[in-house]
């Protein structure tokens, strides 16, 4: 059983900045991938970016350059730095495991960017 536990989200302004966080714990070995998805009202989920074990990332063109994942091994642990944030980025951001072809999420945070 794995469980993901996410923090950080908020209300910000245009132009700012959040870190989101997730925590993962439970049967977690091997090659795995950690990643954030959003969804926004009316949209389908869609993937933000993502990072395997061994450190190599993947982001959404919308995001690159403003989002950095990172992650600590050791800790099980994903973040997101989500820099000059705009009102497009506002969604419900989710954690997302994947583990020998099942993906587990988190119970979603949500980031509304507005003035």
């Amino acid at each position: 059983q794995v469980q993901l536990v996410e923090s950080g989200g908020g209300l910000v302004q245009p132009g700012g900045s959040l870190r989101l966080s997730c925590a993962a714990s439970g049967s977690i070995f091997g090659f795995y991938v950690m990643g954030w998805y959003r969804q926004a009202p009316g949209k389908q989920r869609e993937l933000v970016a993502s990072i395997t074990n061994d450190g190599r990332t993947t982001y959404a063109d919308s995001v690159k350059g403003r989002f950095t994942i990172s992650r600590e091994n050791t800790k099980n642990t994903v973040y997101l730095q989500m820099n000059s944030l705009s009102p497009e980025d506002t969604a419900v951001y989710y954690c997302n495991l994947h583990l020998s072809d099942r993906d587990y999420w988190g119970q979603g945070t949500q980031v509304t960017v507005s003035s």
